[in-house]
């Protein structure tokens, strides 16, 4: 087989998008929509929530920095607010071609961008629901979280820990994210990258791209 290597992220593709969330959050307390990704966009790279994925920073040290950002954009906004919707609910068809992957012999990983905060690498907020989540990593031969390695997406070092990890060349893996910066990496590595606009899309293309007939999952 080509491809025997499946690689998804996990917020926003075994889980429904946070930034869903977001906007229920930006209506309730009347805010510009879109207005945290406009805060999460300024300087990328060290802002309070790239430094909080890569756990430079703590739960209030970004609760404060975050709240800052938004302040110097117009509004106020606290980083325990966002983090409080930040984990989705889990996609049962995306857990439905985990279970289809793993029993037809595919080896499957996640890199996920996270924080240090909630229960477990999902960030849950109770028991029940991380328990949940783990269930679902579980499936995974490997998981790489941005707050564990002090690496974030999409930094092209954390897709080669796991090409690494499967000691497998690029080209044998698919990749799947919803952001599209996060896939320009992947594919620029050699990965068949998926941008994931929905499940049934993500899912199709999935299968597009293993050559498998579309709603074997």
């Amino acid at each position: 087989m080509q491809h025997d290597t499946v690689i998804f992220d996990f917020g926003g593709v075994v889980t429904s998008s946070p930034f869903e969330a977001f906007n229920r959050l930006e209506r309730a307390r009347g805010l510009p929509k879109d207005f945290i990704r406009k805060v999460n966009a300024l300087s990328p790279d060290d802002n309070a929530w790239a430094r909080f994925e890569r756990a430079e920073i703590d739960s209030a040290g970004f609760d404060a920095a975050f709240a800052e950002e938004a302040k110097a954009l117009g509004h106020e906004l606290r980083g325990e607010d966002v983090l409080g919707v930040l984990a989705g609910d889990i996609r049962p068809r995306m857990v439905h071609a985990l279970d289809w992957l793993k029993r037809h012999g595919y080896h499957l990983g996640c890199i996920t961008n996270n924080v240090p905060s909630g229960e477990g690498a999902g960030m849950e907020r109770s028991s029940e629901r991380a328990q949940a989540v783990s269930a679902v990593l579980a499936r995974f031969d490997c998981v790489i979280e941005s707050s564990k390695v002090g690496v974030r997406k999409p930094d092209p070092r954390i897709y080669q820990m796991m090409l690494a990890h499967f000691a497998k060349p690029a080209t044998s893996c698919i990749y799947l994210d919803d952001l599209g910066i996060n896939c320009k990496p992947a594919a620029e590595l050699g990965m068949h990258a998926i941008k994931v606009e929905g499940e049934a899309q993500a899912l199709d293309d999935l299968a597009d791209a293993l050559g498998i007939e579309r709603g074997l999952f």
